[in-house]
């Protein structure tokens, strides 16, 4: 898309969106006016606090993981995430991207990435198994679990845009090995069927437990978006050489068409997982391509048909047998919804009947990630000292610390903000439609209008009651007194 025909839409938008203010007349002033009023309707937090909250970040030490300085970046980081996606949504000023790209805090992020990934492998499991942890309340523990998905949630935003992959600096190394872990955890489907709860009582640990599971199969999807931007902009020999000679990452890919872990067949329906959760597609849509299969597709194009891709990646037996797999996904059907295939199908056609000559063989120096490893090294031998000091200092706060944590979290994930993040507008959970209105009680049905909620009422009453008493009982808690 050109840049004035970017500003175009951005325009018309901007004028739906004032037309809700009826504007009247030109009076600069008040369009003004609308037009602030309409930058503060959808923000989190301005550029002035973006600044600051961005100037601030910095790296931890593993023991210091769940601290207060580390919740406190954890807030930031969050309003960080939830502002970008509003903007990149609405088309506004990328100010979040700008800011991380100009202050050069991209490689803190992905370190800060890194070390919540080795804290849920090393420590989270040696902290379940210790007798003596008994937390009063485990929502700072899920924030913990949470903070690595926030980060490539934020990722996935902001590196659609070229100057945050060179931005990234030799970090890009360390997604790049990131990104091989997770495809690797997901192209052996060992994310998919995680745990679901069932109906026996389970302790608030086995429940954080089964949350971190699934919350793994989210993570692992928002690489594979990581992936394909990466594989689409980098122009560096060493990332290139990282993700075909180290990884192979064009065979990884493969495997992920082949298995597809976002589509399931259930009770005889097909399932996909989109926008954060499984859907039933009808039968006319089953050949329709998701937005994960279009990132799987781009970043295999990237791999193989980029100039420096074809002159590094090694074509041999095992490379073309597997790449010619594809042939049988390259239907007519999904060439129509993303035409660009058409010159991948050409190049495996061509692949089919001959034998590219091996790379030549260049003196290169190889730059090797080093976050993942210096996080281990530093650390090793010390997981259940630093889960001990973890639970003594971390994860047993007195109530006042529980309440004002509560306070925090409640002005961070704001409801009204949270809903302008989701992907579709909420229907009604009684015919269906569109609606605008909530159930008053328990705050998580919708419904178009007060028939269709005395209409549902009967069967949407125990989940409200269970709703209703679930966050009695959290406020219980956390003693949140008014």
């Amino acid at each position: 898309m050109d840049v004035a025909h970017y500003e175009g839409v951005e325009l018309r938008v901007f004028e739906i969106e004032l037309s809700r203010y009826a504007v009247i007349g030109d009076d600069d002033t008040e369009r003004r006016r609308c037009l602030t009023t309409l930058e503060m309707d959808t923000s989190v937090v301005l550029p002035v606090e973006a600044e600051g909250f961005i100037q601030s970040l910095k790296t931890f030490s593993l023991k210091d993981v769940g601290s207060a300085r580390w919740f406190r970046q954890h807030e930031y980081i969050e309003k960080l995430n939830m502002q970008a996606i509003l903007n990149a949504s609405a088309m506004h000023d990328e100010f979040v991207k700008e800011l991380l790209v100009f202050f050069g805090k991209i490689p803190v992020l992905v370190h800060e990435m890194i070390l919540s990934e080795v804290w849920k492998q090393k420590v989270f499991p040696i902290l379940c198994q210790l007798q003596d942890f008994n937390p009063k309340s485990t929502f700072h523990l899920y924030m913990l679990i949470h903070h690595e998905a926030t980060i490539i949630n934020l990722f996935e935003t902001i590196l659609f845009h070229k100057d945050s992959c060179e931005a990234a600096d030799d970090s890009l190394l360390d997604l790049v090995d990131y990104c091989h872990r997770k495809l690797t955890l997901l192209a052996s489907e060992a994310t998919k069927d995680y745990a679901v709860v069932n109906d026996r009582q389970i302790s608030s640990i086995e429940e954080l437990q089964a949350q971190s599971v699934a919350l793994e199969f989210e993570i692992s999807l928002k690489a594979v978006s990581v992936l394909s931007y990466i594989a689409d902009h980098t122009d560096s020999i060493g990332v290139i050489n990282r993700m075909l000679c180290t990884h192979n990452m064009p065979c990884l890919l493969v495997q992920l068409i082949e298995s597809c872990p976002w589509s399931r067949n259930k009770k005889g329906e097909v399932e996909k997982y989109i926008n954060g959760k499984w859907q039933r597609i009808p039968a006319e849509d089953h050949l329709k391509m998701t937005k994960l299969d279009g990132q799987v597709w781009l970043a295999l194009y990237s791999l193989i048909l980029k100039e420096d891709c074809q002159r590094k990646y090694n074509f041999n037996n095992f490379n073309k047998n597997q790449l010619l797999k594809l042939r049988g996904f390259l239907t007519d059907v999904l060439i129509d919804q993303l035409p660009n295939l058409v010159e991948l199908q050409r190049f495996l056609a061509h692949l089919a009947v001959t034998d590219p000559a091996p790379p030549k063989k260049e003196l290169i120096l190889e730059q090797v990630p080093e976050m993942w490893s210096q996080i281990v090294r530093d650390n090793s031998g010390k997981w259940k000292a630093i889960a001990k000091y973890q639970v003594k200092e971390t994860f047993s706060p007195s109530d006042s610390d529980l309440q004002q944590q509560a306070q925090r979290l409640a002005r961070t994930y704001d409801l009204a903000v949270m809903e302008r993040l989701l992907p579709e507008k909420p229907k009604c959970g009684s015919c269906g439609k569109e609606a605008s209105k909530k159930c008053s009680r328990c705050q998580g049905e919708w419904y178009c209008n007060r028939q269709c909620q005395v209409k549902h009422w009967p069967k949407h009453k125990k989940a409200c009651q269970l709703m209703t008493e679930t966050m009695e009982k959290i406020q219980g808690d956390l003693q949140i007194k008014s």
